[in-house]
């Protein structure tokens, strides 16, 4: 099972996308960003798995409205594909695979640090986004001016719930200016926090309805015009670090608000002469969540 939100003309719902069809809930509140952690609480109250409530709620529908999921996607019918959730707050994981540290050693000035991290104890964790500074399915993503060298990171992204609990998984792309954080790690805020440097997409899967999120094939793909320029895949089992480890640190001496999203870490980083241009073309696939695609801009001043 998977939830997405989508605009139906003048009003945003929460869909429930199973095979190539969206069963559209009427409740106007599921549709706003924080509709997936009502259906939780909701969930919770009654003593069902978020799966379970949806699927009751599905069978009282009294003639449901289903639309097909190409449509939405396609922009048909005054339909627009939403981010799943308006976070609270993103935050980051840096370092969580092999590929990152390797990458990350090559453009930074100050050797040894991210071997430092990558062999601790302590993750590293860093603020990622507010809910303004965030893309949605299908929106324009953006690559800072003042960077020569930016890429994207194809990232499992984790949803905290009511208790901050693991509520579900969707997709995170945490785009990032490599020259810009490798002149110096302190400049990791500039190359990292920008306007609409993070999306997030296209749906929400429960939990509870995926067994092992650490066994996830991850593939990313861009585009630049009719041409594919790069193409890489990984899986979540590669992580150096299990989710929870990683939540646990984000909550220590934290305030950490229910829905905010936790970005796990990217295991595919493109070669080091490789830079995202103008209108390319970012897709994110992670098997049993979907497609994320992203057109890419560049920020002027």
């Amino acid at each position: 099972m998977r939830l997405v939100r989508v605009k139906d003309g003048l009003e945003q719902k929460l869909g429930i996308l199973e095979n190539h069809d969206v069963t559209l809930l009427p409740d106007r509140k599921l549709g706003s960003g924080k509709g997936f952690l009502l259906l939780v609480k909701q969930a919770s109250r009654r003593r069902m798995t978020t799966v379970e409530y949806v699927k009751e709620v599905i069978n009282e529908l009294k003639n449901p409205k289903v639309i097909k999921f190409d449509d939405i996607i396609s922009n048909k019918k005054s339909f627009r594909l939403l981010i799943p959730i308006v976070p609270s707050e993103v935050w980051g994981a840096g370092v969580t695979y092999y590929r990152s540290k390797q990458a990350r050693e090559y453009e930074t000035s100050i050797k040894g640090i991210y071997d430092l991290v990558y062999n601790s104890k302590r993750p590293e964790i860093f603020f990622k986004a507010t809910s303004s500074r965030c893309a949605g399915p299908e929106d324009i993503a953006y690559i800072r001016g003042d960077s020569n060298w930016s890429v994207p990171e194809p990232e499992l992204a984790v949803i905290l719930g009511p208790k901050l609990e693991v509520a579900g998984f969707t997709i995170g792309n945490d785009l990032s200016a490599r020259d810009i954080e490798g002149e110096n790690p302190l400049y990791l805020p500039q190359a990292k926090i920008y306007r609409a440097s993070c999306s997030i997409g296209p749906a929400i899967v429960p939990a509870e309805s995926i067994d092992n999120p650490n066994n996830l094939q991850i593939e990313m793909r861009v585009y630049r015009g009719n041409n594919l320029v790069f193409n890489d895949s990984t899986n979540t089992s590669k992580m150096k670090r299990k989710i929870e480890e990683l939540i646990d640190f984000l909550k220590k001496y934290n305030i950490i608000p229910p829905g905010t999203v936790l970005l796990t870490g990217t295991g595919i980083v493109p070669p080091d002469d490789f830079s995202l241009r103008d209108n390319d073309i970012v897709e994110i696939e992670i098997e049993k969540i979907g497609v994320l695609r992203n057109k890419i801009k560049i920020l002027s001043s």
